[in-house]
This record gives structure tokens, sequence and C-alpha cells, in this order.
């Protein structure tokens, strides 16, 4: 019988602690983790966290899966994340009336719940008793839907799923107006249930549209049919209004650690990396602390100052929470897989230790991460004196499966990690062996007492020994669709404008000034319909009678969209941009003013084409009022 190899040995530790830490809480019925053992609420937000651990451990067998064994490992671990999304799938497709609704009256009572029954999937409490609008929650389930579509997973069956998740897209595709709750679910910093745009539910927002753009649900055995389509503008407002907020959370937020998810993995929303560095500096700078970050300055969540019967503060009643706010490790959690994808190994290495300290330890080696770290009571008076000076208590649950989740992830991870090993050396022949050492780590399953390393020239100092505790997972895998690039620099775009004449008498005046264009019949096979058109084949899109789903609501559609060629039906279309609409903009009419917002558009598609593929095309067709003509009357 064949010995598992050390890789194998230290995975099964890793499986060992997700399935005692996590899977043990996964509901049978329904795949759903409940908040605690007292409390059977399921946020779909918490709850796709939670199983992020679960499917990074599952593509790290997949890579090692020499024995069965580990098949089996790997089929089990998988099947468990779909049915985690299968079963928030399941709650949120029972609430599709309320997403019907949601698309025309933008409503927060017509919003989706943001929890449910971990035992039953159906609702928990009622539509005005929660802060249900959370754009984030629904956008962040569609973002690792379609990370884990991209890795092979399938986790939508039918054509009736498909179309829901299709509207789910256009239930945020309006984010970038649409005031929410927010990641905390309470809206205005003093929560007094008051919705407002926040950057992070904007960011998570245009992160899952460009996810679910063009993607086949069904993985490789789908079809057209199974593929979501995502109008390209919408994402694009989404980011003009991010960048404009950031590192501004919301109107009564001046910033949020929040941010660091759409800055970093899951959403890596922001492609300037100027504003991803400012926005990182911010948070900490002005919220870390020695315990984690907190969640926004005078938050007085689980603070002493505190009052429990309590629902809201007045503004200026925040002021007592200067300086006592929570310190929560998730952020540490967040702070050390960024720097991971950044390749930055020393400031990972930093924050993994700083929470290792601060991990609550179980009886038998375990570490958990708890929910935050709270001033004592009767240390407010110092802390508000020397802020920092006070030891702090964990409070909440614990562990917080969340931050446990993204802890396990980055523990069990990259490539890139490296560990500093200690101990006894000697050299011979110019090699380096290590008799004796000690590793951070919990129990290692590996012997390294033997580990030789070529060296130039030795020292007595701590030395960093790379591949001895060599990751399973490398970045791309944890983002299959290379959302972490966005940020790269980008080739120019060349915006490729084609002229069309109406007819042949405009075809013959633009040759008298040496311009050679061909007439919109004479492109064949390509047909050229104005941009309503576009607009209205949207509409099909989602449509599901036995869901009662109508689809798309027609809206206007951008330059972004019309610069593009559609196939439908072994039929092919080029559109014309809404500007040249002469049924639907009054600009048409006066072509000096429309020449003058074509140039601005022209910049505007070449400044945002950037995260999309190939190069756009703009049809402009030539018409008799462009040229001051009337058409002739029949008689002639």
């Amino acid at each position: 019988m064949r010995s598992r190899s050390n890789s194998g040995v230290r995975l099964d530790y890793y499986q060992r602690i997700v399935q005692k830490i996590i899977m043990n809480h996964q509901n049978p019925v329904t795949g759903l983790f409940p908040a605690s053992p007292q409390n059977e609420h399921a946020w779909i937000r918490d709850n796709v966290y939670c199983i992020l651990a679960v499917w990074g451990l599952s593509m790290a067998y997949k890579k090692i899966a020499d024995m069965d064994e580990d098949r089996a490992k790997t089929y089990e671990l998988e099947q468990s994340c779909v049915k985690l999304m299968r079963g928030l799938l399941m709650a949120m497709m029972q609430q599709k009336d309320k997403v019907e609704k949601f698309k025309t009256t933008q409503n927060p009572l017509d919003a989706l719940h943001a929890k449910y029954s971990s035992s039953t999937g159906q609702t928990v409490v009622g539509d005005k008793e929660w802060g249900h609008l959370q754009i984030d929650a629904v956008s962040l389930y569609l973002l690792i839907l379609a990370q884990m579509t991209a890795s092979g997973l399938q986790i939508v069956f039918n054509l009736d799923e498909v179309a829901f998740i299709q509207n789910l897209v256009f239930y945020i595709e309006s984010a970038y107006c649409t005031p929410d709750y927010g990641i905390w679910e309470r809206g205005d910093k003093t929560n007094h249930g008051l919705p407002e745009l926040n950057a992070s539910s904007i960011g998570m927002a245009k992160a899952a549209l460009e996810a679910m753009n063009e993607l086949d649900l069904f993985g490789a055995r789908g079809g057209s049919s199974s593929i979501i389509h995502v109008l390209a503008d919408e994402a694009q407002k989404c980011q003009a209004v991010l960048q404009s907020m950031l590192p501004r959370e919301s109107n009564s937020k001046e910033l949020d650690s929040g941010l660091l998810a759409i800055i970093s993995f899951p959403a890596f929303a922001v492609d300037d990396p100027q504003l991803i560095q400012l926005t990182r500096t911010a948070i900490v700078s002005k919220l870390q602390g020695r315990y984690g970050c907190k969640r926004f300055l005078r938050d007085g969540y689980k603070t002493p100052k505190e009052d429990p019967s309590r629902l809201y503060y007045e503004p200026w009643e925040l002021r007592m929470f200067d300086n006592i706010e929570c310190d929560w490790p998730l952020f540490f959690c967040y702070l050390m897989l960024d720097y991971c994808f950044q390749g930055n190994k020393e400031a990972a290495t930093e924050y993994t230790e700083t929470l290792e300290e601060i991990m609550i330890r179980t009886e038998n080696g375990m570490r958990l991460v708890p929910e935050l770290y709270a001033v004592p009571a009767d240390k407010v008076t110092e802390e508000y004196q020397n802020p920092g000076s006070q030891e702090r208590i964990a409070m909440g649950r614990c562990p917080f499966m969340w931050a446990q989740s993204l802890y396990i992830l980055d523990n069990a991870g990259y490539f890139f990690r490296y560990y500093i090993i200690t101990g006894k050396l000697s050299v011979t022949q110019h090699r380096l062996t290590i008799t004796t050492c000690t590793l951070p780590f919990p129990n290692p399953p590996l012997d390294v007492s033997c580990h030789t390393l070529s060296v130039v020239s030795i020292c007595n100092v701590d030395l960093f020994v790379p591949n001895v505790t060599k990751g399973f997972l490398a970045v791309g895998e944890l983002d299959p669709l290379n959302r972490r690039l966005c940020s790269e620099k980008k080739p120019d775009v060349v915006v490729q404008v084609v002229i069309l004449a109406e007819d042949e008498n405009i075809r013959e005046k633009l040759r008298h000034h040496e311009i050679m264009v061909q007439t919109i019949d004479e492109v064949a096979p390509i047909e050229v319909q104005p941009a309503r058109v576009l607009s209205h084949l949207y509409t099909y899109l989602g449509r599901n009678k036995k869901l009662g789903l109508s689809g798309r609501k027609s809206r206007d559609v951008g330059i972004l969209s019309t610069s593009k060629l559609y196939s439908l039906n072994d039929r092919i279309f080029a559109f014309t941009p809404q500007i040249t609409d002469l049924t639907r903009f009054y600009v048409a009419s006066d072509y000096e003013l429309m020449i003058d917002i074509f140039k601005s558009e022209i910049y505007f598609l070449k400044s945002s084409w950037q995260n999309m593929l190939g190069r756009p095309l703009v049809v402009m067709a030539m018409r008799r009022i462009h040229l001051g003509t009337r058409r002739r009357a029949s008689s002639d």
C-alpha cells in the first residue's frame, strides 16, 4: 500500500480543521450555515465567505489527487460548495416576485431578504423588520458563483435557474444609483435605518457584473441559452461612481474597512493602482489597531458605551464612541490575502504572525478567530485618555466563521508562503544542513530535519527556507477569471469608426468630398440597427413564464454596448449610438452639437474599454438631416 506524501498529510490536517470548524455546521438539508449554534439565521454574505475555505481546499486536493482517497475528498468538498450555493439560490428563488418588483420600484421593501432560516431556507424576519436591501451580498453571491463556475463546478442545473440568475444581474445593475443598507446592514452611521449609497456595495456590484458577463453557467457543456449577458455601460457607471467616492465609503462614513474586499480579494473592483494604494493606506492608518481594524470611525457596536435598548443614536451622540471602537481581526485576514495576491511575503507574514497572537487557542491546539475585541468597561476612561493603551477582550462569536474561513484560506494557501526556520546549522562542502529546527506551524506533519540547501555564504541568523512549507494554491486558482489583473497597465485602445451612408445620394455627396463609404445595404450580411433595437432585444433576456419573470426593463443603452457586433440566430447585428437616434434623442437633430458630443463619446470609449476584449467599433450612419438636405418628393 502506497504511503501518503507530505503534501497529502498536510492537506489532511487542514481538511480536519475545515471539517470540525466549518463543515460540521452545514445544514444537511439546505446546505446553509447558521450564524451560531444559538442562532439559526443564515446570512447570504456570511455563508458565501464561509464556503471559500472549502472551495480552496477542494482545489488543493484536486492538484494532488493521485489516490482514490484524495479524489473522494475532492468530490466531497466540491459538492459541499455546490450544496451551499444551491441552497442560497433556492432561498432567493422563493422570492422571485420581489426580484420582479424591485426591477421597477427600487423600493427597499421589495428587496431580497438578507438572511434565511438555515434549516428550511424560508424567510425569518419581515420586510420591515430588517435592512434587507444589501446589494453587496447579492453581488458577492453572483461573483463567487461566476468564479466557482469558471473553476469547473456546476452550480446551475437548468434554464429556469439561468433565467433567475439573469434577473439577479438586472437586480444589481443599477447599484450606482441605488441607496442600500451596506455591508453592516445599518445604512447611515447613526443606524436610523436610512439607506445610502455605499462604495462597498457599488464596487461589489461592478465586480459581479463584469464576472457574470458572457459567462456560460453550464460550463463547457452549455450553449447560447445558458450564457449570461450584461450591458457594459452598467458596469462602467458603477466604476465611475466608485472612483468618485473612494476612499470614502458613504455620505455618513468617512472610511470603512469593508473596502478592503473591494480593492482586493474577492472583488478586485478598482483598476487604478494609485486609488487602491490610497484606500489601503487610509484604512491602515486610520482604522487599524492592535487587534484588528475598526469597521468605521465612531462605531458603537459592542462597545461598553452602547445602549442595547436603543436602536439608533443622534449624530452628536456618536462622539462617545471615539477611540473605543471595537477591533475586528477579520480585516487582518483581508490584509493577509491582499498582500498574498501582491506577492508581498514580508507584509503577509507580518499580518499572519500578528493575527495568530490574538487568536483564541482551544484545548486541542486549534486557533480560532474571534468576532471582535472590545475595551473592558472598567478601562474606558484610560482608553479615552491614551488610545490603544488598554488590553482588550474577545467578544462575540468565536470562531467568527467569516474570518475563520479567510484565515484557513490564507494559511493553507499560496505558493509564495515562506516560514522562518531557526535551528543549528552545519556546513559540508558548500551545502547547508538543518540539524534541528522549529516551525511556526501547529503540529507540522513535516520532517525537515535533514533538508539541505545550496548556499553561497553562511551566517548564524534566522533563515528563509523556500519550498519546505510550500502552499497548495496559486493565486490564479482562487481567481480563475483573473480579476486581480484589472489594475495592470493595458495597451492603448484603438477606436474603430465606420461611417455608412443612408442611401446612394448621401454616398455621392460624400464622394465629392473624397470620403469613400458604403451604404447601409452594402455591408450585408451585417445588419445595422438603431440603439433602441438593442435595448428591446435585451428585454427578452431572463424572461420566464414559469417563474413570472419579465426580463430586463427597456432602458437607454450607452456607447459601450453599441460598440460591438452581436450574433443572433445566425444573423450579425451592428448598432448605431443612441445619440444618433432621431426618434429617441433630440441631439441628433442638431448635428453640430451631436458632433461635439460624439467626440466626447469617442474619448470616453477609449478610456473605458480597458477591461474589455477586442477593439470598439462605432458605426455612424450619415443621414440627409446631417448634411442639411431633405428627402425628395416621391414625384421627383
